[in-house]
């Protein structure tokens, strides 16, 4: 039997943005309920949740003071046992955000932890003395900014913080600290929940010697993750994160997980070997798959995408990927690949060509809208990292504004009242009611292709196999068994001409993105797509031939 998450398409919610139904202008857990029927329409597997748990907000839920509870602004515990019940009854599986390379600086952890050098907690969080001349103990970064050690006055002491200040690393070297994450998950296990996103899984450990991190070479080749404005990637991060030992503790993880049916967890992998370090993680014993940042930077073409799924397949014999074009961290794709004025036909493109991919992929709240990425003023940000980096870097408050469920209601249907972040007209002209009518928009495309999708099986687990293409065409194969579909993309505003194989290739059923097949030569418009089947006994003559 097939696990049920390979080749999954799943669905990832932002709370904080999806639907506000106590009208404080923060969407919560009663929200999502409310909408699950919406995402059970789209066709897609299960539902992510980002972090919904007791939290200072610093980091809007990515700092977080309780693990086992509920943040008000979201709900109550019953609140979330609701939403896992009615997404079970519509066929939907739930994951859930864990946060355990840090916790908030008001985590009762934490709180003992800093009191004093030799309380029971002490050795819970990555602490060292300073250097003799009062320094932090390395060179190390945080991505948002500056040193990632903090002075403690208490202990007087520095703290490691990869992220803010307020957001200090747990020591997972620490078996007792293991085991208390490993307790925080078999929680939520037993709540019903069917597995996790990891976030930011290699971070988990650091070298225990603290040695400094070297700089990159003057002639290393920039990557599409490489930011000139931010020093964090000046530096080879070898020392700071992704260390041999993250991986026995993922075992111990993995055992855990083991002991209940049917979950699964999906790590997020931000290194500077994004690839290799994604292989790595989902060996047999570790992951169950895993995502990187790949396929969400700036880099937009075809060759960049055959690229980054041939060295994955490469990298691993038996290892799962997961793919997304966009989430809470990065500007949306439409326009991040598309521009400030995106073709309107490359949303349902992107749609299409992500859960075309081997692996299970991730669509982002509004991408099934082709929502653009939303441009918020200075005096309007709530991202600390924007607010640091402005106005080089803008933050990630672009695409984590509300979803707009209604063209012409108050404030575009998420809020009584207004909402934590504005939500543009761009977005109200795109929204949920605005476009169930339309059988040409992207939200119907998005419907009736992943309910053809779901049809045919050698998406979820096929093989994929590039074929050469050239001009901004990509192309591959999916094959399972007797199924073969030649699926073909065209990623450029202008036309293509693309020559298909010598078989007998014939039109299938797919929902129309305008390629049209003649002879032996597929004309695709700007930003179409053709899927075509292989005959059933051109496959019989081709294994023969073999």
């Amino acid at each position: 039997m097939r696990e049920w998450w390979r080749g999954a398409v799943m669905y990832q919610i932002y709370p904080r943005s999806f639907l506000d139904t106590n009208g404080d202008g923060i969407g919560d857990l009663a929200g999502i309920t409310a909408k699950l029927d919406h995402i059970a329409d789209l066709g897609v597997n299960g539902i992510w949740i980002s972090p919904f748990f007791t939290s200072p907000m610093k980091d809007f839920g990515y700092d977080v003071s309780d693990y086992r509870d509920v943040d008000p602004m979201f709900g109550t515990l019953a609140d979330f046992d609701r939403l896992v019940e009615k997404a079970h009854a519509l066929g939907l599986k739930v994951i859930i955000d864990q946060v355990i390379s840090h916790t908030s600086d008001q985590h009762p952890w934490f709180t003992e932890s800093r009191s004093s050098r030799d309380n029971p907690k002490a050795d819970w969080f990555v602490w060292a003395n300073a250097k003799p001349d009062g320094n932090p103990p390395n060179n190390w970064l945080s991505i948002f900014g500056g040193s990632a050690w903090q002075w403690d006055t208490r202990r007087r002491q520095y703290y490691m913080h990869n992220f803010l200040t307020q957001q200090p690393d747990l020591n997972l070297h620490n078996p007792e600290v293991q085991q208390a994450v490993l307790d925080v998950l078999e929680f939520w296990l037993q709540r019903g929940a069917d597995g996790f996103r990891l976030d930011t899984a290699n971070f988990y450990m650091h070298d225990r010697l603290l040695r400094d991190n070297p700089g990159k070479p003057a002639d290393r080749a920039p990557t599409g993750d490489d930011r000139a404005d931010n020093p964090y990637y000046m530096q080879l991060h070898l020392f700071d994160k992704s260390q041999p030992e993250n991986l026995m503790f993922l075992r111990r993880m993995r055992e855990l997980m083991n002991r209940y049916p049917d979950r699964m967890a999906v790590a997020e992998i931000g290194d500077d070997d994004p690839i290799g370090r994604t292989a790595e993680y989902v060996q047999a014993d570790l992951l169950h798959t895993a995502y990187n940042f790949s396929l969400l930077n700036e880099n937009f073409s075809a060759s960049h995408i055959a690229t980054a799924l041939t060295a994955f397949e490469a990298a691993t014999t038996d290892g799962w990927p997961s793919w997304a074009f966009s989430n809470h961290d990065v500007r949306r794709v439409a326009s991040r690949w598309g521009g400030a004025e995106a073709d309107q036909r490359l949303p349902r493109l992107l749609v299409a060509l992500l859960t075309s991919l081997r692996g299970t992929a991730f669509l982002y709240q509004g991408e099934e809208l082709g929502l653009p990425e939303a441009e918020v003023p200075y005096d309007k940000l709530q991202d600390p990292y924007g607010i640091t980096f402005w106005p080089e870097f803008k933050g990630r408050d672009g695409c984590r504004t509300p979803m707009p469920w209604q063209a012409e209601g108050p404030q575009g249907g998420f809020s009584t009242a207004e909402p934590w972040l504005p939500i543009p007209e761009a977005h109200r002209r795109l929204a949920v009611d605005a476009q169930a009518g339309d059988p040409d928009s992207t939200l119907a495309f998005t419907r009736q292709f992943l309910r053809w999708r779901r049809a045919h099986p050698a998406f979820a687990t096929g093989s994929l196999r590039f074929l050469d293409t050239a001009d901004g065409v990509l192309a591959f194969e999916r094959v399972l068994e007797d199924e073969r579909i030649l699926c073909v993309f065209n990623l450029t505003g202008e036309t293509r001409i693309w020559t298909a194989p010598p078989t007998q290739i014939a039109p299938t059923d797919a929902p129309g993105l305008g390629a049209k097949l003649d002879g032996g030569r597929v004309a695709l418009p700007p930003y179409a797509a053709f899927f075509g089947a292989l005959a059933a006994e051109a496959i019989q003559a081709e294994q023969n031939a073999a």
